[in-house]
């Protein structure tokens, strides 16, 4: 079972972009060269990668994917935080796991 790891992208607009992939180096790439990447990121290159982390399976980086996808652009911009939020999320989102 593959890893996957949720990243974030800042667009040439500064719009961020986030998501979840086993290969994140492949996925900004084909990101960047438009036909098997996100439409929202078609024609808004060059993108710069400004956050990665290793989640664990896909259940729980799509759920932690959808979180940080509701946080305000000054809160995902802050990379510095991220970390203990992301920890933070998975620990709470295990938790809601357990309990089911």
């Amino acid at each position: 079972m593959s890893e996957y790891s949720l990243y974030l992208v800042e667009c040439r607009d500064g719009s961020l972009y986030t998501g979840i992939a086993t290969d994140v180096s492949r996925r900004i790439k084909e990101h960047a060269q438009g036909a098997k990447g996100a439409k929202y990121l078609r024609g808004k290159g060059p993108l710069k990668l400004l956050y990665q982390q290793a989640i664990g399976d896909r259940s729980l980086a799509s759920k932690v994917e959808s979180r940080i996808k509701r946080l305000s652009k000054t809160q995902k911009s802050d990379v510095g935080r991220l970390p203990g939020l992301i920890a933070s999320l998975i620990q709470e989102l295990s938790v809601t796991n357990k309990e089911r």
